[in-house]
């Protein structure tokens, strides 16, 4: 019996450690072929020296438990290193199907104490390696569909947070750059599906290397598996990943401990027309001020409910 990924080549980014490890080996146990990407700097900030050992020690456990596996240990946020990535993928195992984009770091600040490195570097390494690895996969997939005259095998699976969702008041840098990777995927969504490309996003919360102080709080379970741990996450990307997923595509969906739960896009909650060609002060004044004076204090486009999110008994969001 053949595994849902087998004869599949996939890259996960990140994959050193934490969520992107977990997703590595779990798309290796399903049976792709996987470059695992890490730069392994060891601060969470992207600080210290690059190493190759995160990424190698991942790609010899794949190869331990019977599937192959390469490291790449290159910074994806790099236009360059990026595009050697995905050639990597190409030369080793004749093609990519897969991209899982997972690299990230943490510099938290509040907006009026944050300087335009700790901006500029996160921004650089969420967004832009997003993009720099989804460029040059859709490049590639693009070339393959016209060479084929006809769709082709494409997944992409890109990290957002819940921290843009709800707002997280002391990560302006990382809300705006996971919000950033939201638009980012549902635009190649639209841009890849007639080449056979799906491309989803997922918000997982997790206990790694980057959340270990903001779950600190949350202990650990004497026996069973950790409600925080990646591995909650990682099987969620398998199947997104996976044949059985082809009409799941521009979706975002909430994932940890053993919950999964699919956001609905933003709807219009009110709509006013201008009884003139435009609007005047008086008439918006007239129309929003007690529109927003009945609206619940506090209230804004964040949507803080979605912390809330658990699992139940029956095990269905609530």
């Amino acid at each position: 019996m053949s595994l849902p990924l087998e004869g599949l080549t996939a890259i996960v980014t990140g994959a050193g450690r934490g969520l992107g490890r977990a997703e590595a080996l779990e798309l290796g146990r399903l049976g792709a072929a996987v470059v695992v990407n890490d730069y392994g700097q060891p601060g969470r900030d992207g600080s210290g020296e690059s190493s190759a050992t995160p990424a190698e020690e991942v790609a010899a456990e794949i190869r331990a438990a019977g599937g192959r596996a390469v490291a790449h240990t290159g910074d994806v946020a790099d236009h360059e290193q990026a595009r050697e990535l995905v050639d990597l993928a190409v030369a080793e195992f004749g093609k990519l199907d897969i991209l899982v984009n997972n690299a990230g770091i943490l510099r938290d600040r509040m907006v009026f104490s944050m300087t335009e490195d700790e901006w500029d570097s996160v921004i650089r390494v969420h967004l832009k390696g997003h993009f720099n690895t989804t460029h040059f996969a859709s490049v590639h997939w693009r070339a393959r569909s016209k060479a084929a005259d006809g769709p082709v095998y494409g997944r992409i699976v890109n990290t957002s947070s819940e921290a843009f969702l709800a707002g997280s008041a002391g990560q302006p840098n990382y809300a705006a750059a996971k919000g950033g990777i939201v638009g980012l995927t549902t635009s190649t969504a639209l841009a890849l599906a007639k080449y056979g490309v799906t491309a989803n996003v997922i918000c997982p919360r997790a206990r790694t290397r980057m959340t270990e102080d903001v779950f600190a709080g949350f202990g650990r379970p004497d026996d069973g598996l950790d409600p925080l741990a990646p591995e909650h996450v990682a099987p969620l990307v398998g199947y997104l990943t996976s044949p059985v997923a082809a009409h799941v595509n521009g979706q975002l969906l909430v994932v940890h401990g053993g919950m999964i739960a699919v956001v609905e896009r933003p709807r219009v909650a009110a709509k006013f027309d201008s009884k003139q060609d435009t609007f005047s002060y008086d008439e918006l004044d007239a129309l929003l001020t007690p529109y927003y004076a009945d609206r619940p204090g506090g209230e804004t486009f964040a949507a803080a409910e979605v912390l809330g999110l658990k699992r139940d008994r029956e095990g269905s969001p609530r």
